[in-house]
């Protein structure tokens, strides 16, 4: 293998967890609860495979003020959000790419504006050799334009690649590039059904990088 490729939403950070929950909050101060089945399909994309204000409004056939709803979501998932921090392993993966020479990418359907600020706060910006986000492609996972603009930009082939992801979009998207695939689920996409995956990981603590990379078909 000559790189790896990390998703970021609930791969590096767990930002997807306090999403489910901040707009669970909401439903159930309208008096509704959310499916955990209806926002995995949003999960590693955008709301246009499940769009929680239109579901809310559905549930209670009435119109909503949405920026509101937006603005309150975005409260709340920011409150959730100062109790997170960077995935276990997360950093010790980065640290033996680094040193065993690989390319390090990183594939998000999140903008660079959403990303960036994370990845600088926790002092893992510098460890990326390229970073592709949803700025840069016409379509975001699970489409693998991505994953594609992130091999090109490290110069290695699908083959010789491997991504880490979270969600069956990212899953999806990474191997409809070609690259190996390793799934490290979260506590809300553990309940993900995966197939078509190189290797599944509880957590990234779980297996150092290099007994990944041992297990796996070598390019």
């Amino acid at each position: 293998m000559r790189a790896i490729v990390f998703d970021f939403d609930g791969l590096i950070i767990d930002t997807e967890t306090p999403w489910y929950e901040a707009f669970r909050q909401i439903y159930q101060e309208h008096g509704c609860e959310l499916p955990l089945d209806q926002w995995l399909l949003c999960v590693g994309t955008t709301f246009s495979s499940f769009d929680p204000y239109e579901y809310l409004e559905r549930l209670l056939k009435r119109e909503l003020d949405r920026k509101r709803l937006q603005a309150i979501g975005e409260r709340k998932h920011r409150e959730l959000m100062e109790k997170q921090d960077i995935r276990p392993g997360v950093l010790d993966y980065l640290t033996s790419a680094r040193e065993s020479g690989l390319k390090i990418g990183l594939a998000s359907s999140s903008s660079g504006s959403w990303v960036e600020p994370f990845l600088r706060k926790y002092g893992l910006y510098g460890y990326f050799d390229a970073i592709v986000t949803a700025d840069h492609v016409a379509k975001v996972k699970p489409d693998p334009e991505l994953y594609i603009k992130a091999l090109d930009a490290l110069g290695v082939s699908g083959d010789e690649a491997v991504a880490f992801e979270d969600s069956l979009n990212g899953l999806k998207a990474a191997r409809a590039a070609g690259l190996h695939c390793v799934i490290v689920p979260n506590a809300i996409t553990r309940h993900l059904e995966f197939d078509d995956y190189s290797m599944r990981l509880s957590s990234m603590s779980e297996m150092s990088l290099r007994q990944v990379l041992k297990r796996l078909k070598p390019a």
